[in-house]
């Protein structure tokens, strides 16, 4: 029961981070010179739980999640494509937000979901591959290097997936304006999950405490 808690636990944290990351990834930010969308600030959550999960619940647990997550994320997808087709009230006062704003806002965010779906899929299953590539190398030992090591490589491959599909092969973004975003998003993204790397510490000692000498098992790379 009690590692069901926890996986559930991840899992809500996980999807949540994931959805909340398309929603908010139309808007466009200035860091100094350099741009970047906002919806990568969730992302290195996203990854940080995977690597808990890998952790104690192996590859088939991250990728059962993913292939849930991304589903989910194709729902939503679902959702918003008929919501941007059913008009607004034209009755003064009644809707608060007009057909022109919620396209503006969402209509960006179908890109985003299109080009999320199939980055998300390929960048988990790129982090699980390098997470137990280091365990094992390591011995199960140096857990920052496979927690770090694994969100580097699959968030690079994220970050210019996603930018690509959801800004520059729609024409919204130039190739130099892409590169600069991507690299921007990229940077952004590994200086969070490096200030995050503490917390996988603090994740792996809180797990490994409440699930006691009997729950803490954890399964191979193989499963």
């Amino acid at each position: 029961m009690k590692r069901n808690l926890v996986y559930l636990t991840l899992a809500g944290i996980f999807i949540t981070n994931a959805v909340v990351a398309e929603l908010i990834g139309g808007k466009i930010i200035m860091l100094g010179p350099f741009i970047m969308s906002i919806g990568i600030i969730p992302w290195p959550v996203v990854f940080l739980t995977t690597d808990l999960i890998n952790e104690y619940y192996g590859k088939k647990g991250v990728r059962q999640l993913s292939l849930i997550t991304a589903g989910l994320i194709t729902y939503a997808f679902i959702i918003l494509f008929f919501a941007l087709r059913v008009p607004a009230a034209d009755y003064p006062n009644i809707s608060t937000v007009s057909d022109e704003q919620f396209q503006a806002v969402f209509g960006q965010g179908m890109w985003i979901i299109a080009g999320s779906i199939v980055a998300f899929l390929t960048s988990q299953m790129v982090d699980v591959f390098v997470f137990w590539f280091f365990k094992n190398r390591t011995g199960g030992k140096m857990l920052w290097l496979r927690s770090t090591g694994s969100t580097a490589i699959s968030q690079l491959i994220d970050t210019f997936v996603v930018t690509g599909i959801a800004f520059f092969i729609p024409g919204k973004w130039s190739f130099s304006v892409w590169m600069n975003a991507a690299i921007t998003g990229y940077i952004c993204k590994l200086i969070i999950a490096v200030a995050l790397t503490p917390l996988i510490y603090a994740g792996h000692s809180a797990i490994k405490k409440y699930l006691g000498e009997n729950g803490e098992e954890r399964v191979s790379g193989e499963k």
